[in-house]
């Protein structure tokens, strides 16, 4: 019972810090109580003992919980009348009020545009400075690649467009990877890939057949030489990577990392409860 106390209290203290995170996250007071309350509900089924920075360990919590309600919402929404507006906070609660006046109506407007998971980069990072150390466990990525997210969406909240080249380019040169891999074309795959190119696999991918880590571009080539036969070119989660369908389903996820004009990093999603949060995006031909 003390102890259950004493984490009731520490939770009461870092309440409004939680609730600033979620606000900025979704915009919305009732989503907002429902991520501060599930994670109320999960400290207090946790083992936290071992926590040496409670206010760290809440937050990781309610990042990811609002991780999931962002993904599920994108998943439901229909919005053709364009994007949603963030309620503002309830007048009638001062603190709520100061966060809506410090973020902004317009802010969160434009924080709607993003992908979760840039938009849980951007809030963590620049708004509450949690390091990218911590970061991209939550959204699932590397550090590289979660700094990555921030800056984009860095960059448009700051009003610069994100550059549509990029993304063209890297479509051409996945299309090639997928092409050479298709034909077994050894050569061709050796040009688009990195010579410091390193694949890595999910436990769920191992099972299929695969090491869970493979460097170097010979090595990576021989992997996908006359393979690929069900996979396509996707954006996952924002970002061209590959796209593995079968019997109308999704497999398997490649994120896909560039080095100029080659493939340095391919990283294998098989992991059934991984690949359902994404938000894959087949592109056609």
């Amino acid at each position: 019972m003390a102890e259950e106390n004493f984490l009731a209290q520490q939770f009461e203290v870092n309440r409004d810090h939680l609730r600033g995170v979620a606000y900025r996250m979704l915009g919305s007071r009732g989503e907002v109580d429902d991520a501060v309350q599930e994670a109320w509900l999960r400290l207090s089924r946790s083992d936290t003992s071992n926590v040496a920075n409670l206010r760290g360990w809440l937050t990781t919590v309610v990042a990811r919980i609002c991780l999931d309600m962002l993904r599920a919402l994108k998943s439901r929404r229909e919005d053709p009348m364009g994007p949603h507006v963030p309620e503002p906070a309830d007048e009638t609660r001062e603190r709520e009020t100061e966060i809506a006046d410090s973020v902004g109506a317009a802010l969160l407007v434009v924080l709607e545009t993003l992908q979760p998971a840039e938009r849980l980069a951007f809030v963590l990072h620049d708004m509450f400075a949690v390091p990218f150390e911590e970061i991209a466990p939550i959204v699932g990525r590397s550090v590289d690649a979660s700094r990555q997210l921030a800056s984009r969406a860095r960059r448009r909240v700051q009003g610069a467009p994100v550059p549509e080249t990029d993304l063209s380019r890297q479509r051409t040169i996945v299309d090639a990877f997928l092409k050479a891999s298709r034909e077994g074309n050894f050569e061709r795959l050796l040009a688009v890939l990195d010579p410091d190119v390193v694949f890595r696999a999910d436990q769920a991918a191992v099972r299929l057949g695969t090491l869970p880590e493979i460097r170097g571009a010979d090595a990576v080539a021989q992997l996908y030489k006359g393979r690929a036969q069900a996979a396509r070119t996707a954006l996952v989660d924002g970002e061209m990577g590959v796209a593995v369908i079968l019997e109308g389903q999704l497999r398997i996820a490649l994120r896909i990392a560039f080095n100029g004009d080659r493939i340095v990093g391919i990283e294998a999603l098989a992991d059934a409860e991984r690949i359902a949060v994404l938000e894959v995006e087949v592109l056609e031909r």
